[in-house]
């Protein structure tokens, strides 16, 4: 989104329109596709809302042969390119509209076509990018996010970008501890320095740093600032420590700490760290990225492998339901956790991110992540996963512990199940109809287990949603439905 301005040099076939905002009135946007990069998923194009009324098979944005458009639009994202990215702080808030305006610091990943993981890494880059400091387990999100000599993040106009570690798949848990643990280090001793140096500096600076709230992006930016009018009055002070300051002066602004990794580590190899740092107080976010399966070592069953479905050591099918994570963790009490699918619910999904990035404690988001381990076409992954949603295969709830001090259950329910039968939803992947091929007789057992296994799952989390603990006020259930 753009001044009209910057069109005055603009090729004569780049496309724009009104962007039709309170936030931002007269201004335009475009949605350039950059076509030396695009896979060919046609995922865009299947989950494109605006269509020709005349012609509904027409949208704004449409499969066309490469050969026909492609000189044309590489000057057109060449320009594009050019266009300065909207400031940060122009929004009121951060909705899914506003967040698709935010530039991405991930792109060009290498991923599969189609890939159900990306968009969420993708999205976190958009929300938080030039402050995200991630630990990144060993798995698919490693290999497309660390192809070494190339990698996927970049940096903004300022230089800054997201900050990637990969450790190993049994330890990255721990290893995004250390992290954390070191910037809190290091921010808690700039923070005694700022006390120390506080007659040279000035009082008034060095209470606005210690006490400036740093959540939102216009808190950040004036958090910046400071740093940077700090920076300034400490060049002019001759001593060790003013010199030490000025070093680690940018752990001042607050940094967001992402985990990140696939189910084999966070349900599997890795799960006796991951439920280490959940048992304590630390600020870490954790995003796992479930496809249900080992897709980067070809396709191996997990513990979040469903019950019916296929795959390398379950061939004909696995005989126990998938592992329920996110129920383990609110065990807790202190953790905020999050089940999130963004083509069953994308406004669902940019508020558990937010939100978890705001809990100064343990977060763990668990986002639905289709894989072609899967055995579909994934130009239809956002329509397959509102069927795992819709059918209650996979619940979309958030767990926030901020809410139990108000007299409110810290469980919403995001999204109601009943809207498709298991059934439906197992039939559109090969991993599941293979097993019914097999053993016909197996698989109607798997099914009628899965569509037990959802219903007690809905059931259980309905109950949830209703509990009032010790000194709270009784009040409805609340999903998101009757909250929005």
């Amino acid at each position: 989104v753009y001044g009209e301005d910057a069109l005055s040099n603009a090729p004569g076939t780049f496309l724009s329109r009104d962007f039709k905002s309170r936030d931002l009135p007269g201004m335009k946007f475009t949605i350039q596709v950059a076509p030396e990069d695009c896979t060919g998923c046609h995922l865009c194009v299947e989950v494109c809302p605006a269509k020709d009324k005349a012609n509904p098979q027409h949208k704004a944005i449409n499969m066309t042969p490469h050969d026909e458009v492609v000189d044309r639009e590489i000057e057109n994202y060449t320009f594009f390119q050019d266009i300065p990215p909207i400031d940060r702080t122009a929004f009121e808030r951060f909705d899914v509209k506003a967040s698709q305006f935010l530039e991405p610091l991930f792109e060009y990943s290498g991923a599969c076509a189609g890939c159900g993981e990306t968009p969420y890494i993708k999205l976190m880059t958009q929300l938080f990018g030039d402050r995200v400091v991630m630990a990144n387990a060993t798995g698919c999100s490693s290999i497309y996010g660390g192809n070494l000599p190339t990698t996927p993040y970049t940096t903004d106009s300022h230089g800054r970008g997201p900050a990637w570690a990969n450790s190993l798949f049994e330890d990255n848990a721990e290893f995004g501890l250390g992290i954390r643990l070191g910037i809190d280090v290091h921010t808690e001793h700039a923070r005694f320095l700022l006390r120390k140096l506080s007659n040279e500096i000035g009082d008034s600076l060095v209470h606005e740093i210690l006490e400036a709230p740093q959540h939102g992006e216009t808190n950040v930016a004036h958090q910046r600032d400071r740093v940077e009018a700090l920076r300034q009055k400490i060049r002019g002070i001759d001593s060790d420590d003013a010199r030490t300051l000025d070093e680690v002066a940018d752990y001042l602004v607050r940094k967001s700490m992402w985990i990140v990794g696939g189910d084999g580590w966070a349900f599997d190899i890795g799960y006796g760290g991951l439920d280490h740092i959940l048992s304590m107080h630390h600020d870490v976010n954790i995003l796992v990225l479930d496809t249900e399966v080992y897709s980067n070592t070809g396709g191996q069953a997990s513990k979040a492998t469903p019950i019916g479905a296929a795959a390398k050591f379950a061939s004909t099918g696995k005989a126990i339901d998938k592992k329920d994570l996110g129920l383990m963790a609110m065990n807790y009490g202190h953790v905020y956790v999050a089940s999130i699918a963004f083509g069953a619910k994308d406004a669902q999904t940019v508020k558990a991110l937010l939100e978890a990035d705001s809990y100064e404690g343990p977060s763990l988001v668990i986002a639905y992540s289709h894989c072609i381990a899967h055995g579909y076409d994934l130009a239809f992954g956002a329509q397959q996963q509102k069927r795992a949603v819709d059918s209650g295969i996979w619940p979309m709830f958030r767990y926030d512990p901020r809410r139990e001090p108000a007299g409110q259950s810290p469980l919403v329910i995001d999204a109601k199940a009943g809207g498709c039968s298991v059934a439906e939803y197992m039939k559109n992947e090969t991993r599941f109809r293979m097993v019914e091929r097999i053993d016909p007789a197996r698989f109607k057992e798997f099914q009628h287990q899965a569509a037990h296994a959802a219903d007690r799952r809905v059931a259980l989390y309905k109950h949830m949603a209703m509990l009032r603990f010790p000194g709270s006020e009784p009040e409805e259930a609340v999903t998101a439905d009757a909250e929005e």
